[in-house]
């Protein structure tokens, strides 16, 4: 059975009181797990400790924290230490997010992603594992580290995110779990042959690596309202998060629609981008609408062959009011 699990807004909440009460608003209607990004909001950390404390079952994860503003050390200690704060809840969410993100905001150099990922899910695991961490990567070197509490048993599992088929593959090689967004049910269909090709590589089952696919979803009484929220939402992505979404949609077979939808954003254009975002991709991307239409909308996805669960999330221009009757509509039954 699908999991369903929600992904906490970064965006439009005006304190960290209202994330946080989404968060135990989705522990009441049955959610799984609230994951939380970090982007150029709230730090993860901060909001996932104050979300321990203020619930008592729900999963808690990061998806993601990027693996360039903080050393692998530290994030393996900060998963211990949330594992440790939510009595267990924790799976860390993990990956390099892009240029934009780590050379614009954080100043650092994007440098070999996909092998700073792997190396960083190493080290993880090894500071997990409470022994001494000696480690001299391409990326990472670390020396004679080791954590001075008791290791956290058990070990929170750590998940990859990734978009081009050698980042869902090294998923699948190294990762206990893959986050998957922005993709279309045939476009995640083809990254799972990804999946699966990297868990043969590292002599593993692919069942053993648990998929996430984030689903933005909005439902109102006014459909329209919905999808012109969904609608923005995408525009944005694709067209104003650097090029790894244009890239991703274009895999899919839509390279002239994610040209124009990041030509226009760039340009200034937002009204010509968004309009761009057609009903046909709007749908497939998305589950927006009338509460009924969203509902058929997640169970369409939840349908999808090598899924584990799936993560509802929310357009950037949300207010409370319409997270909460998403929320509400779409609960786990």
């Amino acid at each position: 059975m699908t999991d369903r699990t929600v992904h906490l807004p970064v965006a439009a909440q005006d304190s960290l009181d209202d994330v946080v009460g989404i968060g135990e608003h989705a522990e009441a209607l049955g959610y799984h797990r609230a994951w939380f990004p970090e982007t150029w909001g709230r730090d993860a950390v901060t909001a996932l400790a104050a979300l321990a404390d203020a619930t008592d079952d729900i999963g808690l994860g990061t998806s993601i924290v990027n693996t360039y503003s903080r050393s692998a050390a530290l994030l393996g200690q900060t998963a211990a230490t949330l594992q440790e704060h939510s009595g267990g809840r924790f799976r860390l969410g993990l990956g390099p997010s892009g240029p934009a993100v780590i050379e614009g905001w954080h100043g650092e150099e994007f440098d070999q992603p996909l092998r700073r990922t792997r190396e960083y899910v190493e080290v993880v695991r090894r500071v997990l594992s409470g022994d001494q961490v000696d480690y001299d990567g391409d990326v990472v070197q670390t020396r004679g580290f080791r954590l001075r509490q008791t290791p956290p048993d058990p070990a929170p599992d750590i998940d990859v995110t990734g978009m081009g088929p050698k980042a869902v593959e090294l998923a699948g090689r190294f990762a206990d779990g893959w986050h998957g967004l922005m993709f279309t049910r045939d476009g995640f269909a083809d990254r799972l042959d990804d999946l699966e090709r990297g868990a043969e590589l590292g002599n593993r089952d692919v069942d053993d690596v648990r998929t996430t696919f984030v689903l933005p979803c909005c439902a109102l009484p006014d459909g329209d309202q919905a999808r012109d929220l969904v609608r923005q939402h995408l525009a944005f992505y694709v067209g104003g998060m650097g090029t790894f979404y244009r890239d991703a949609l274009a895999r899919q077979g839509y390279e002239d629609t994610a040209e124009t939808i990041y030509d226009a954003w760039q340009a200034g254009e937002r009204e010509r981008a968004i309009g761009a975002v057609g009903d046909d991709l709007l749908d497939a991307l998305g589950a927006a609408g009338t509460p009924e239409e969203v509902r058929e909308r997640v169970a369409e996805f939840e349908a999808l062959d090598g899924l584990d669960a799936v993560a509802v999330s929310f357009p950037r221009a949300a207010d409370r009011p319409v997270i909460d009757k998403t929320l509400e509509v779409v609960a786990p039954e």
